[in-house]
């Protein structure tokens, strides 16, 4: 009995199995939004690898393996998996296999079973260990590459807070617990590398990789919002007014925050039947004060419904209108929302850990900048809808 050629025949029913299983699999939620190529991916490489291996007429094609699944590693790095995920696809694949070749596997001799049985779990741990091997290294280069654009922010940073040294205590507070976990895992990852040299990584090491590179987003994030407010308040921001199909404008940044929404399942509503058709306004501001409101909103709302609706308005105006389900405003707040890091409290907790109080001081300062002005209704336990209105032509 060939299995190999058993194998070979069933690869394209085995891939297909495979993928309808990873996409029932609440355990691996990044591939929920993926394309049927996309979580194929380098799969069938691997198959075609284990089918020559099997083959015992022709030499073991181990190369083969490893570069499939060095691929794969990588790519599913840059498509936000975790260990746990990857891990759990290589599982379904070995289920798979052996689910589609078992009435096979039972018509050859006790030899031929074992040999081939034994050749295929050697194959599949072959091509988890590169996978994971490829995954961390890309992990790996993603934190150097967040390294150099932290120390070249912080190097802006450090020049423009030397204008602003009313901000430096409550900036250092905010800094403080990202920075400090950046550390502390890097020095805990580095010291072990150095002490272990030798030793395959481990779910710890990939641990400790995902917290820097967490702590390190969120800190760049930080970074990026005080630099924004830093270039307005010195008159750095120049418009650059283009002609924008606006309702697009707001579906592209509907179906980048799309995850954010699914992911507390909220309800999100785009109304822009009343839009205007094209405007010249400056696409990459506009960008910037829907994102920060439409991301608020979802922030700051656990269930029910975002809507956002666009229309054009009497008087040579047009207005956005970002409204929530969320915990609201009080009314003493309502004053000071604006206001660089100022955040709403909560009874349980002084705010959200994500947040910095940043995000609306830069949209109220755009909103000044495009020629609009910018309204919130607010009430607590009930919601909050911020409408920014804009003239039709921006006087340059």
């Amino acid at each position: 009995m060939d299995f190999s050629q058993v194998l070979a025949e069933k690869t394209d029913t085995i891939i297909d199995k495979w993928v309808t299983a990873v996409r029932k699999d609440r355990r691996i939620e990044s591939a929920d939004d993926l394309s049927y190529t996309a979580v194929k991916d380098h799969i069938p490489d691997v198959l075609q690898a284990m089918v020559t291996v099997l083959s015992k007429s022709q030499d073991s094609d181990i190369q083969s393996i490893v570069t499939a699944s060095f691929q794969h590693g990588a790519i599913r790095a840059e498509q936000g998996f975790d260990p746990a995920e990857i891990a759990r696809e290589y599982h379904l694949l070995r289920t798979v296999i052996f689910d589609a070749i078992h009435a096979d596997l039972l018509k050859g001799t006790p030899v031929d079973i074992i040999r081939s049985m034994r050749l295929i779990d050697a194959i599949i741990d072959e091509a988890i260990a590169r996978c994971f091997k490829s995954y961390v290294d890309e992990r790996l280069r993603e934190l150097q590459q967040l390294q150099l654009s932290l120390t070249l922010h912080n190097e802006e940073l450090t020049r423009l807070m030397s204008a602003n040294q009313e901000y430096l205590s409550q900036l250092a507070h905010e800094l403080k617990h990202p920075l400090t976990s950046i550390i502390g895992y890097s020095d805990l990852f580095l010291r072990q590398q150095r002490r272990k040299t030798q030793i395959k990584d481990t779910s710890a090491n990939l641990e400790h990789i995902e917290r820097v590179l967490r702590n390190g987003r969120q800190l760049l994030h930080l970074i990026n919002d005080v630099l924004e407010l830093s270039r307005y308040e010195a008159g750095q921001i120049k418009l650059q007014l283009a002609p924008t199909d606006v309702s697009e404008l707001i579906n592209n940044i509907c179906e980048m925050l799309e995850p954010l929404a699914v992911g507390k399942n909220l309800k999100v509503v785009v109304d822009c039947d009343r839009a205007p058709k094209e405007l010249i306004i400056d696409p990459f501001q506009c960008q910037q004060i829907i994102t920060n409101l439409i991301s608020n909103a979802i922030r700051y709302t656990e269930s029910g419904t975002i809507i956002i609706m666009c229309q054009v308005l009497e008087n040579q105006r047009w207005a956005i209108a970002v409204s929530d389900t969320g915990i609201g405003i009080a009314p003493e707040n309502q004053a000071q929302i604006f206001e660089p890091y100022f955040r709403v409290s909560f009874s349980d907790r002084p705010y959200l850990p994500d947040s910095t109080g940043l995000g609306l001081a830069i949209v109220s300062r755009l909103v000044k900048l495009l020629q609009g002005q910018i309204n919130l209704v607010s009430e607590v336990g009930v919601g909050s809808t911020f409408t920014v209105i804009f003239p039709l032509q921006i006087e340059s």
